[in-house]
Formats: structure tokens, sequence, C-alpha cells
């Protein structure tokens, strides 16, 4: 048996081999029939070190997406995953797009060798220049380029911070003029970065490749040369060393009140003896920094577009209604074979032309607008861009990063002309005091980038409508009056409040009238209770007749609960108010009093928790972890459970054991959700509901002695009855009705 094993094994060792010889001498055949094998594809970087696609001086951002451009939709899956040549994309290589969906290009493309060099005359991309500062009384942000495709390495904030606590010290450093206590610039907010693919850094905004009559030249690696720092150019060349175009990228930082925008000129020159037709492909806005502290991923995808034509002959409103993706979303689309982000079909079908295109987190933008700057350039359209791509790295959870490409559009260059492929990029916080403020912004309605909406399933309870006009009161509050978001958020309350007291005062009388009645009325209800005891329908409208005749409202007891349910739209509004206003990022309450305390983070930031005691190190709690222990959730659970004593509706006699069971379960359910459901929220939002539950106990307490004075036993005037009477009523007749049918279909007889 051994011996016929040891056979076996041998033959199949003998069988493997001859199989691997036999496809190398394939192989080998094949490549010596074709001729030699082609150069790497002019889409895919594929620089001789990774020295030279990014310099060692460039390290990757963790947070920062990670991806590559592939094929709109209309190209099979089956052929996304390779390079456009012969040569497949590695997972070491930044694979290239492939040509967009309704194009194709000439036969000269597949014979006619372009590559890139950079231009006499001009240094080599050294990778390690930049425009902007880290003062921020010069520039809010310092730009770092890269060599590898003339981008960007970094946007770094001048005077945005990862922390409240650095945030703070920033402040008393500038205070004191003390630099010696500025902290370090890994505490500075890095916007965009670039990202490791293998063993090759891609930078932000990179471009690719170019296209000329179809074939493409690479644009990766050495072969830009820079005469200042943000000023790149690159020669195309053919085969033969001759000169066919100039490639020129331009950034561009503007001020004033456009400190965050920039320009990002794009330039293709002609330089042969013949007519041409160019196109650019670049990387665009992807994925920026998740925030690691946010429970939902609420990153996203924005279009700001102009109408046709004939539905807006000036072409001059820009929208964004309906064009808002959520990340998740085109991380999903993606994932089934669709890549092509713009133009979509909701595009397609209204004809809509791309004024701005940007991807968001939660508290900033990353964006390429139209380059809108009257009089000299007055269009509001952006056409340079014609189509947005997108891909993930294929990995899954907090893993998986999205990278976008923009393919502009195939232009015709005469001989000696230029193609024209600039584009505006914004970089900056979703600021409305920016965004709807400033040139080009407002002109562009850029303000749509701000949302107030928690998204997915979270989206229509948001209110957003109601989140902006609380914005607006509330920055009104903090700038005319009180200058401080946590005593702006108190003032709101009281505001609230007072707005509700009719109701509440209403509501409070309802319930004491019908605790009363109930009481007054206990032995004819228990008289009816043993009358009608096998007759539920015959009892439930004998009560009803009862209630009619002593004028005693069924839903009495519920209006209690109305002042809570009014506030609902406001917790929600507020919750996304204080999620993502930027004013309200790392903003201390109380002037910053708990923080003259050795720094004591608690309430440092009305955004984030209220951090009463902060652990060094996070204590994971298998759902999830926990990094500090809060105090105002917890305050708030013990204020919940005493205004049960005042606000929750009394036992009538009329109740069952298990109503009354009920009730209590909701009474502790009310004292034990409602503080582990805000645990992890804005301490903002705690501040706002602990406040309001506080200001409730006491005006509950004064209305309580008011409705003490009154004679509650007088039959209330007729007239029409409340909706919650009403509602009540319908569903006991409904139910009546039900039993009626139910009891006339039962089936009589044996067998039936």
């Amino acid at each position: 048996m051994a011996s016929t094993n040891s056979t076996v094994v041998f033959a199949l060792k003998k069988f493997l081999i001859t199989s691997a010889l036999l496809a190398l001498v394939a192989a080998i055949g094949v490549i010596v029939i074709l001729g030699p094998a082609p150069k790497p594809a002019a889409s895919t970087p594929a620089p001789t070190t990774p020295a030279e696609a990014a310099p060692t001086s460039q390290s990757p951002s963790a947070d920062a997406g990670t991806s590559t451009p592939t094929t709109p939709s209309a190209t099979p899956a089956s052929e996304q995953a390779a390079a456009p040549t012969a040569t497949p994309a590695t997972e070491t290589t930044p694979a290239a797009p492939q040509q967009p969906a309704g194009t194709q290009a000439p036969a000269a493309a597949v014979t006619r060798m372009l590559s890139a060099r950079v231009p006499q005359g001009m240094a080599s991309a050294s990778g390690t220049t930049a425009i902007g500062s880290l003062d921020k009384s010069s520039a809010p942000y310092r730009m770092t380029f890269s060599g590898a495709g003339a981008g960007v390495s970094e946007i770094t904030f001048s005077d945005v911070w990862r922390t409240a606590d650095a945030k703070r010290k920033a402040e008393e450093s500038r205070d004191a003029n003390d630099p010696s206590i500025m902290p370090q610039e890994a505490e500075r907010f890095v916007l965009a970065a670039s990202t490791k693919v293998g063993e090759y850094t891609v930078p932000v905004f990179g471009a690719l490749f170019v296209e000329i009559d179809g074939a493409r030249a690479d644009l990766w690696g050495a072969v830009w040369g820079e005469s200042e720092p943000g000023r790149f150019a690159t020669e195309i060349i053919d085969g033969d060393g001759r000169a066919l175009a100039r490639v020129e990228r331009n950034y561009t930082r503007k001020g004033d009140g456009t400190a965050y925008d920039m320009l990002l000129e794009q330039r293709v020159v002609n330089l042969g003896d013949a007519p041409i037709r160019a196109r650019l492909v670049h990387y665009g806005p992807g994925d920026l920094p998740r925030d690691a502290g946010a429970a939902l991923d609420i990153r996203r995808f924005h279009f700001g577009y102009l109408y046709p034509e004939r539905r807006d002959p000036s072409r001059s409103f820009v929208t964004a209604n309906g064009q808002m993706v959520d990340r998740s979303n085109v991380s999903g689309q993606i994932a089934k074979g669709n890549t092509r982000i713009w133009p979509n079909a909701a595009s397609t079908e209204g004809e809509f032309t791309l004024s701005w295109f940007g991807s968001t987190d939660r508290y900033f933008a990353l964006a390429v607008h139209a380059p809108y700057a009257p009089p000299e350039r007055s269009s509001k359209a952006l056409p340079a861009v014609a189509d947005v791509q997108g891909v993930t790295n294929g990995l899954s959870g907090v893993d998986e990063h999205l990278l976008t490409s923009i393919w502009t559009p195939e232009l015709s260059v005469p001989k000696g002309g230029v193609a024209n492929f600039d584009l505006g990029v914004y970089a900056g916080p979703l600021n409305p005091r920016i965004l709807d403020r400033a040139e080009p912004f407002l002109g562009l309605n850029m303000g749509e980038l701000v949302v107030y909406t928690m998204g997915g399933c979270c989206a229509w309870c948001t209110f957003a409508w109601l989140a902006d006009a609380l914005l607006w009161f509330l920055a009104f509050i903090h700038d005319a009056m009180v200058f401080d978001w946590g005593v702006a958020i108190i003032v709101l309350v009281i505001v609230v409040r007072l707005i509700l007291h009719p109701i509440q005062k209403k509501s409070q009388i309802a319930m004491q009238r019908f605790s009363r009645a109930m009481a007054d009325m206990k032995p004819e209800l228990d008289a009816l209770q043993k009358r009608f005891k096998d007759d539920p329908t015959r009892m439930q409208q004998e009560q009803m007749r009862m209630f009619r005749e002593r004028g005693v409202s069924p839903a009495g007891c519920v209006g209690g609960m109305l002042p809570i349910f009014a506030q609902m739209p406001i917790w929600m509004a507020l919750y996304a108010v204080l999620f993502f206003a930027f004013d309200l990022r790392q903003a201390p309450a109380f002037y910053g009093l708990f923080q003259q305390f050795g720094g004591w983070s608690f309430l440092a930031d009305l955004s984030a928790q209220d951090n009463f005691f902060l652990f060094s190190k996070p204590i994971n709690l298998w759902l999830f972890s926990l990094s500090a222990i809060n105090l105002l959730p917890i305050l708030m659970g013990i204020v919940f459970y005493f205004q049960q004593k005042y606000m929750s509706p009394p036992i009538t006699p009329n109740m069952s054991e298990e109503q009354i069971q009920q009730q209590k379960i909701m009474k502790w359910m009310m004292v034990i959700l409602f503080p582990i459901m805000t645990y992890i929220a804005p301490s903002g939002l705690t501040l706002y509901i602990l406040t309001s539950t506080c200001i409730g106990i006491i005006e509950s307490r004064i209305i309580k002695k008011q409705v003490d004075g009154m004679d509650l036993s007088a039959k209330p005037t007729p007239g029409k009855k409340g909706l919650l009477a009403r509602v009540y009523e319908q569903a006991l007749e409904r139910a009546a009705e039900q039993q009626k049918r139910a009891a006339g279909q039962r089936p009589r007889g044996k067998g039936r």
C-alpha cells in the first residue's frame, strides 16, 4: 500500500513539473511571436524605486483614504481589475483608470509610445516644497507638495487642532507670546494626506496620465519640474524624442475672505506641428479622515449643479438638492461593479451640469469647484470635470479607503494652442460664516455642503430645517448676548420652556382633573366591571358613556407627556447642530471655567462627551469602549427619577395590575435609558436636556400649587374635544366594532 502511495505521489509531482515547464515554454513562445514586452502602461505609475513616487520625508496618514480610480460602470467588472494594457495592475502599484464609457481610442494609440520628462532648464520636483504657513496670521494651512504626479502630500491647518486641550494650549501660547508651550506639530489637524498603496505613495490631486490623440503618457514618477513651490511642468515626447506637448499644473492660494480657496491651473500646451486632442486624468477629493469618536460614519460626497438652459436660461442658480450621497452608499455601489460617481442616473435624466464636487466629514470639506471669479470668469459650470470615478482598496470596515479620479473632457488643441482644465479647490471647514458669505462660495451656493442631518435611516428625524433655525438662534445669543455656547444653550432652554409653558400648564390641569374624576367614579367603574365582566365590548361602551356624562377626557392622563413629546424634535435637531456645527467644535462651556483647574477636561468640548473623569486608556467593554466617566448623563438619570413624581400620569382606579406594572416599567425606562442613550452624545445636548428637566420640575411645582387652588370637581364647559380625546374614543369604537365582527364570524357547530 505504501509503495502504491509513493508511486502516485511521484507521478503527480512529475505531472505538475511537466505542466509548469510546458506553460513556461508556451509563454516564451508567445513573447517571441508578439515582440518585445511593452513598458508598463503610461497610466500605471511605475517608478523604478518607491522614492521616485514619494520622497522618504513624506509619511502616509493612517486616516487618509487609500485607493485608485478605475473604470466607469459601463466597463465589465472583469476588466476593471486590470490596467489598460496587457500588464495587469499589481497591489504594489496604484492602478489607473480605464477609458470612460462611450469613448474609443484611435488605432494609432496601440502602437504610439509616449513618455514624459522634466523640461529642459527646470529643476526636478523635490517633493519637499510647500505654500501657505503654519502661522495663523499668515495662512489658514500649509500645503506640502509631492514629486509624484505634481500632487499634494499633505494639507495641515495652522489653527485647527486634533483635541480641545491642544487648542487651549495654542491659545495660551499666543496670548502669552510663549512658543515653548505651543503644542507639537503632530497635534495639528491634517485635512488630507498622501495615501500608501503597497510600496508607493499616492498624493492628493496627483496627476495620473495625459492622453494625446488617444495615446497615454504616464505622469507619475520623476517626470515633473518645479520652477517655484506649487508650479510644476512636464514635457510629453514621442518615441523619437520629439516634444509633442507640455503639461503645466500651478497651485495658487488665494487670500482675504477666500483664504481656504485655491486655484489649480492645469494646461496642456501643443508643442507639435499639428493639432492634437488632449485629456488629463488626475485624482480628486476622496476619503477624509474618519472621526474616531463618532458612532456613525458621516462622510459624504456632495455635488452642486446647474439646471439645463431650458429650465434656467441665466445659468446662475446652483443647487445640490438630492445630490448628496453617503460614503457608505458609494462604497456599496463600487462593490456592485458601478464605479461611476458622476454623471449619475439623476444628473443624466435632469441634464445637470456640474458646478462643484466635494468630499466631507463631520467638520471639513475638500472640494473642487468652477473657477468662478467675476467679471473675468463669470461661468458657474465646471467644464474641467467630465467623469468622476471611485474605487475602494478592497478591504472592509474602518480599513476600507476610497479615492476618486477626475477625467477631463477631450479637447481639440490647435498647433501652438492651449487646453485649459482649471478648477478651484476648497480645503477648509464646513463653516456657514465662510461658505454662505464669501465669494466664490456664495455665488456657487457651496453652503449646501453644510447639512445638519445624521443621514441614513436617521435623516428624516433630525429636522434639518429646525436645526438651521436653532443654530441661527444659538449664534445670535452667543454673538450678541452671552459670548459662551454653554450659556447660550441654557438661554435656549429658558426660551423653549416659556413657549411650551401654556401647554405644560394645560396638560397638568387635565391630568389632575382626570385623576380626581376617576377617583370619584371608582365605585361606579368597579360596578361596571362586575356587571359586564363577560362582555368587554359592552363594558367599554358603558365606560365611554359615563366619561361623556361626567365631562372626563380619557386622554387626560396622556396630556402630561405632551411637553416631552413637543421637545423631542428640538432634541433631535439640537443633536445634529451640536454634532456638526463647526463653531461648537472644541468650544468649552461657561467661559472655560473648568479648564482653569489644571486643564480639566470636563465640558472642554460641547461637541464631545463631557469627560468628567478621562481615563488614560479606554476600557474595552466588549460592545464599546469606555473612555471617560461622564457626569451629565448620570445627573440626568437622577433628575429624571425625581421628575417622575411631578410629570408622570397618575395611577387611575380603573387601571389593572398589569397596566400599573407597565407604567412603572415605563418610568424606570425613562430614568435608565435616556442616560444610556446620551452617554456618548455631545455634552451640549445632555446639558440642554438636564437643564430643561430641572426647570421643568420647578415649573411643575409652581403649576401644581396653582392647580391645588382650582375647583376641579366642576364639570368643564362642553366644547370641542381635544385631539388625543378624539383619537382615544375612535380607537375604542374601532376596537368595539372589530370585536362585534369577530363575534359574528365565529364558527358555530361541530366541524366548523
